[in-house]
């Protein structure tokens, strides 16, 4: 189910590192491929952070028994992320490897139903988040 592209929409956490790249996001797509290993993906991802366009190619750790997703990029882990998933176009994180919250959402149009958000936002209420600590992209 995550193969395929996919489009950033929002996030939130309260990580100081993670928060100043996340209000500097304008617009980010990725795309998951498979490789010879069922729990491996690699990753393409595609980011403008302000006015600086970037490619990004890593992988990512598919643990099944638990919707865990592991990032690695350069042998490093940069993040560890619980899946949240009630729909095969919609993709929310909780990022679990900081002692901070942290929750994306993610898609697979740019755009994402009033229902998604209204989920994704319940999903951060648990979480303590307030609407206004909740950063879009572009």
């Amino acid at each position: 189910q995550l193969l395929g592209q996919w489009f950033y929409i929002a996030g939130a956490t309260r990580y100081p590192p993670h928060l100043e790249e996340m209000k500097a996001v304008k617009y980010e797509a990725f795309s998951f491929f498979p490789v010879n290993h069922e729990d491996e993906l690699n990753v393409t991802g595609f980011m403008r952070l302000n006015e600086t366009c970037l490619e990004r190619n890593s992988k990512v750790h598919v643990f099944l028994q638990n919707s865990t997703l592991m990032h690695v990029d350069e042998n490093q882990v940069v993040s560890v992320a619980k899946m949240i998933q009630s729909d095969k176009d919609l993709l929310i994180l909780n990022h679990t490897n900081i002692d901070f919250p942290s929750l994306s959402l993610s898609a697979r149009t740019p755009n994402v139903s009033k229902e998604h958000l209204e989920e994704f936002k319940a999903h951060l209420h648990c979480l303590g988040f307030t609407e206004e600590e909740v950063l879009y992209t572009s």
